[in-house]
């Protein structure tokens, strides 16, 4: 071994030589076994970039731990692992201050020399600072809890993933949503509704005695963006995950995630005191029934002593609720508040109600449901609707119960998972929805007051309580969410409630960095691709505005044609001979009327509204003039062609990271847009030839008609043995 002491050779080159060595052989190895995507993007390799080699290496010699909490542990364990791996050299760790020293630690346990100041960081925020102490550079990072020195480890680590300069740090940043919840849709058997992942991670036979490193792995994952609550099981629920032995289970993973600051919560299915509590009734006025949950609130309590509190889907396809006794929604979520309120519990009540019934706009259903309910709920309950008014279609306008109730703390909910957007076989960056939503304009106050600004602004005036959810898109599968790019909606979502004001380009920048590669060779070509990925998905399925003619079992694949008694797609799309689209302008369902009059004004004049949303407000005939210059017929045939071109150009950026990468996702992700392409044809050719018999009108010039009729495209099943059909 070269000891640097016996030769004039300075010790930062010999780092620096290690460090090229590590990086040859890392890309050696990843060219030969290639890599899972288990790692996520907390892969940690070493650092890339030779400029900020010496940067680097020059810092971090040894790390200052201060407190021995658990979440302490956690938090110098990721952090001797990211700068190991990056750095080539495992950090020293003891309690003295050198050179390059990393400290963290709680504010109160900082050395009179690493003082700071910590007003306004809160229970989550972190104060990350390069200063000197005692005569040499360090870099503190510190907050008032350990759960935000947590959350600024993570963030440390970002910077030398994402290759980002680490001299003069000075960042201060806390959550701007309290509550930020991964809604899983794991049922208690194993399955996951609308997962395409593979199986529950969840493995209940085994909890609580034996916790798989997968537990272990995800609450890591999960802690590195900010995520810090978990439902664990469906909105469909299940009774007996309330029984004792089921909650003794649920406190296993309560056990594991709890030094990452994240706390557990519960579906609770509302008529538990009939189903497992031997009551006749689950009447919220019912003086037994309130009291039976006070006494499951304080068994569970003692269970797992920092439960969060109860997820509840109540009257919504056929899910028992309040109304079944003639109870209003408030009636409901307050009586589970009251229970959960005496250990600082918070319900979580579902707006995701609507009248199944054909005669009725299911899109004005849940405003007209809980608009009156303003101001009823307890101060311990969200009332938490979907982002837009259907159901987790590919493009809705924002909900309008945003901004129609101040008095009232709304938590939105978004799918991860992608259940009406190609599920785990198509690239569909998610984030451009997010932040479409989010910067959505209500004019609840004025001009400025954004769904994002409403639901940050809840925290001041609703006693912290502001908050997103995500319905995940996890599973068994080894690269966890079934498509490699499936892991970049996950973390942006973390990003997106961390800060709501964040942007959809700059959050997959930092995921293709910490996924792939820091090399512009690759980070370029993939963020072109992701961030036309949605639109590209919008186009060839339901362009225009069309929405809810996906598959009606599987909600994938082409279906425009479903009708039968219970549901139709026709009420969706309304296609006659020589129109198409719902009018839901103050003509039609009144739908528009539901919004502040500068966004409803804008949705229902036809000169105003966004193309993107034309057919969801207006009922126009085919020959209707575009802004394009086309006519209403031709702009969709356009539209469902050029989203077909679109996935061949996201091809094409992809073959560019070919040996950039390591072979195996390469392949991964390569073949799966190949089937992408399939599939945005198949949508193409359906639909085309659907609206086209409708229409009667020719394709626009120079576009290839459909291989098959129409009748050829109806008798494809999905989502099994399509392919002798569809060659």
């Amino acid at each position: 071994m070269i000891d640097s002491r016996e030769y004039s050779i300075d010790s930062n080159l010999i780092d620096n030589m290690k460090h090229i060595i590590s990086v040859i052989l890392l890309l050696s190895t990843l060219c030969m076994k290639g890599e899972t995507g288990y790692d996520l993007w907390l892969r940690y390799p070493p650092v890339e970039n030779s400029r900020l080699l010496k940067e680097y290496s020059s810092k971090n010699k040894n790390i200052l731990v201060l407190g021995d909490s658990p979440t302490i542990r956690v938090a110098s364990e990721e952090l001797e692992r990211g700068l190991e791996g990056m750095l080539g050299y495992k950090p020293e760790t003891g309690r003295r201050i050198g050179k390059g020293t990393v400290v963290i630690g709680r504010h109160d346990l900082l050395p009179s020399g690493c003082r700071v100041d910590p007003e306004g960081l809160g229970e989550e925020g972190f104060l990350i600072r390069s200063m000197k102490i005692e005569g040499v550079t360090a870099t503190v990072i510190t907050a008032l809890t350990d759960k935000g020195v947590l959350y600024g480890v993570f963030r440390y680590l970002r910077l030398l993933q994402t290759a980002s300069p680490l001299a003069d740090l000075d960042i201060r940043d806390t959550p701007g949503l309290n509550y930020r919840v991964l809604n899983h849709w794991d049922n208690l058997n194993g399955t996951v509704e609308r997962g395409y992942a593979g199986y529950s991670i969840w493995n209940w036979e085994r909890l609580p005695h034996y916790k798989e490193q997968r537990y272990s792995d995800y609450a890591r994952a999960n802690a590195s963006i900010g995520i810090n609550g978990l439902v664990l099981n469906n909105v469909n629920a299940e009774a007996k995950s309330l029984r004792h032995d089921w909650l003794v289970k649920a406190s296993g993973l309560a056990d594991v995630f709890r030094p990452y600051g994240i706390r557990i919560y519960l579906t609770a299915k509302f008529s538990a005191p009939k189903e497992i509590g031997g009551l006749p009734t689950a009447d919220p006025r019912d003086e037994r029934v309130r009291q039976w949950w006070k006494d499951k609130a304080r068994e569970i309590y003692s269970i797992i002593p920092d439960f969060g509190g109860f997820l509840v889907k109540a009257n919504s396809e056929g899910q028992p609720g309040p109304q079944d006794y003639g109870c209003s929604h408030a009636e409901g979520a307050n009586m589970l508040g009251e229970a959960l309120a005496p250990y600082g519990g918070i319900v979580f009540w579902r707006a995701f109600v609507y009248q199944n019934e054909r005669h009725i706009d299911r899109v004005v259903t849940g405003y007209n449901e809980f608009k009156p309910l303003d101001g009823k709920f307890r101060e311990n309950v969200f009332l938490q609707p979907k982002n837009g008014p259907i159901d987790f279609q590919p493009r809705e306008p924002f909900h309008p119960l945003f901004g129609s109730m101040p008095d009232t703390p709304l938590a939105m909910e978004v799918q991860i998972t992608q259940e009406n957007l190609g599920h785990a076989g198509h690239l569909v960056y998610l984030a451009t929805m997010y932040e479409e939503v989010l910067k959505s304009d209500t004019y609840a106050g004025g001009s400025g007051y954004t769904v994002g600004r409403i639901l940050k602004d809840y925290a001041r005036s609703h006693h912290g309580m502001s908050a997103i959810a995500g319905v995940p898109n996890v599973g068994t599968d080894l690269n966890w969410t079934g498509h490699l790019f499936g892991q970049a909606n996950w973390y942006a979502f973390g990003r997106l409630a961390w800060n709501p004001d964040a942007g959809a380009e700059e959050i997959a920048d930092d995921w293709i960095r910490m996924t792939f590669s820091n090399a512009s060779g690759v980070t370029e070509p993939v963020k072109e691709m992701m961030m036309m990925s949605r639109e590209a998905y919008v186009d060839y399925t339901m362009p225009v505005g069309l929405n809810h003619i996906m598959n009606f079992g599987s909600h994938n694949g082409p279906e425009p044609w479903h009708h039968d008694p219970s549901w139709t797609a026709y009420d969706y799309h309304k296609v006659t001979a020589d129109s198409i689209g719902v009018d839901r302008t103050p003509k039609g369902t009144g739908a528009t009327l539901q919004y502040h009059s500068e966004v409803g004004e804008r949705f229902a004049d036809l000169s105003t509204c966004p193309d993107e949303l034309l057919l969801w407000f207006h009922r126009l005939p085919f020959t209707y003039r575009m802004r394009s210059g086309r006519t209403l017929w031709d702009e969709i045939v356009t539209r469902y062609y050029t989203g077909v071109e679109k996935v061949g150009e996201m091809q094409d950026m992809w073959s560019k990271v070919e040996g950039l990468i390591d072979d195996e996702r390469y392949r991964h992700v390569k073949e799966l847009l190949s089937f992408q392409k399939r599939e945005a044809e198949w949508w193409r050719d359906a639909c085309v030839q659907f609206f086209g018999s409708y229409s009667g009108l020719p394709l626009p010039e120079g576009l290839t008609p459909p291989p098959h009729p129409l009748e050829y495209y109806k008798r494809i099943p999905f989502p099994y043995d399509w392919n002798g059909y569809y060659d």
